[in-house]
Formats: structure tokens, sequence, C-alpha cells
């Protein structure tokens, strides 16, 4: 049992880490950017630019899933 809270912990200490480093990733994507992200996805309706921010997402979430798993 103590081995599951142990396991358990150490999940929850990762994943906060995990969505910080992501947050921060992104916030940092947003500042780079000569334009508002949001007004071009929701407004404009650009899928381009939301299928690059996403691309972006799912490797930034590759690599924090690499880096907790210790690949």
């Amino acid at each position: 049992m103590n081995n599951l809270v142990h396991h358990i912990i150490s999940s929850l200490i990762f994943s906060a880490i995990g969505i910080a480093v992501f947050a921060i990733a992104f916030f940092i994507i947003s500042k780079v950017t000569p334009f508002s992200i949001r007004k071009e996805i929701e407004e404009d309706q650009n899928t381009a630019l939301a299928i690059v921010i996403g691309s972006i997402i799912i490797g930034i979430a590759l690599i924090i899933a690499a880096a907790v798993f210790g690949g």
C-alpha cells in the first residue's frame, strides 16, 4: 500500500511539473507570434494556424512525456 501511495504522489508531482512547463511553453509561443493566436483561430477561422499550433502542442507534450518517463 505504501508503494502505491508513493507512485501516486510521484505521478501528481510529475503531472504538475509537466503542466507548468506546457503552460510556460504556450505562453512563450503566444508572446513570440506577432499576431493574436486567439483572434486568428476563432474569428478569422485560420485552419492552417490551428493545425500548426496543434502540432506544436503535441510536440511539447511528447517532449514532456519523454522527460517524465526517462526516455
